[in-house]
């Protein structure tokens, strides 16, 4: 649904939970129309979540908060980060991209893109030792997905031979102070030639070209998860952990009780993290153990398909 010029998903079925769709990249600048939309709208929406931007940290509103995080980089200038917020290795790392022939460069979204991302996406089922959910993604799908929110996007491509190897989605929010990586994904075939560390670097570059004062790469930590191999990448690129206020609004006495109760909380989120750390190493050590099909044979497969 589309209220006050924002696009709101709820989802739920218990309790009915409402946020931006495009959270951690969009946000509400003025809460109380939104929540007088929401209450008149019709729709059953117990609970109104949203997030406060970077740079403010501390709580602006009197609403029932719980503090969530982002991992983000402060940005004056792309030598800043450079020089002063990465370490040798990191740079080390950065480079090795050019020095096998890799080159980054902001393109267009068309198909030849929307393409590359697709060949990308369906390379593997399997990424850092779980399942990837997009994996199998039609190519009719991949630009729908790609397609969101292109007025405030900057896709960043990183080639070997004309060939796309890696990508990044750079959606920046209403002001232009804050920018997500929506979407950064490389060839796990090439690992070697480091594209997603030079990549990292080039959004780093694009958005102090753009006067943009923070990178943000999702969260930093996720509920009890506080740490594994991608925030440990996030760390070496010079993100860091920033809290921020996160607001639950109730809409509904469902929504007061579930707030009471904790139920807007996924089970994962309340279990301890000894318990949650030893399941997520049984479930890596299951994936390393699938044979992972031929990507030839399976995107020929999805050729076929989408030529029928």
């Amino acid at each position: 649904m589309i209220v006050c010029g924002k696009e709101i998903k709820v989802k739920g079925r218990l309790v009915r939970i409402a946020r931006l769709d495009a959270e951690k990249y969009h946000f509400v600048q003025d809460p109380e129309p939104v929540l007088a939309a929401l209450r008149k709208s019709g729709a059953r929406i117990d609970l109104f979540t949203f997030m406060q931007k970077l740079p403010d940290t501390s709580p602006k509103y009197a609403y029932p908060m719980e503090w969530d995080n982002f991992a983000a980089i402060p940005i004056t200038t792309f030598e800043d980060w450079w020089n002063e917020r990465i370490g040798f290795k990191a740079r080390n790392k950065a480079k090795q991209a050019g020095k096998h022939g890799v080159v980054l460069k902001e393109v267009p979204f068309d198909e030849t893109l929307v393409r590359g991302m697709w060949e990308i996406y369906n390379e593997t089922p399997i990424r850092q030792g779980k399942r990837f959910p997009h994996y199998g993604m039609s190519l009719e799908r991949m630009h729908e997905y790609a397609g969101t929110y292109l007025e405030d996007s900057v896709f960043i491509a990183a080639f070997l031979s004309e060939r796309l190897i890696g990508f990044v989605k750079l959606t920046m929010d209403e002001t232009r102070t804050q920018a997500g990586l929506m979407q950064i994904v490389s060839l796990v075939s090439e690992r070697d030639k480091a594209p997603t560390n030079a990549l990292v670097a080039e959004a780093v570059r694009s958005c102090a070209k753009r006067h943009i004062a923070f990178l943000v790469y999702s969260n930093f930590a996720y509920g009890n998860k506080q740490h594994d191999s991608l925030s440990d990448f996030k760390e070496r690129s010079g993100f860091e952990r920033m809290n921020v206020p996160r607001y639950f609004v109730p809409l509904t006495p469902l929504g007061k009780i579930a707030l009471r109760l904790r139920l807007h909380h996924r089970l994962v989120d309340l279990l301890p993290e000894s318990l949650m750390s030893k399941v997520r190493d049984l479930r890596t050590n299951w994936y390393s153990r699938q044979v992972v099909p031929d990507t030839a044979i399976h995107n020929k497969s999805v050729r076929g398909s989408e030529a029928s």
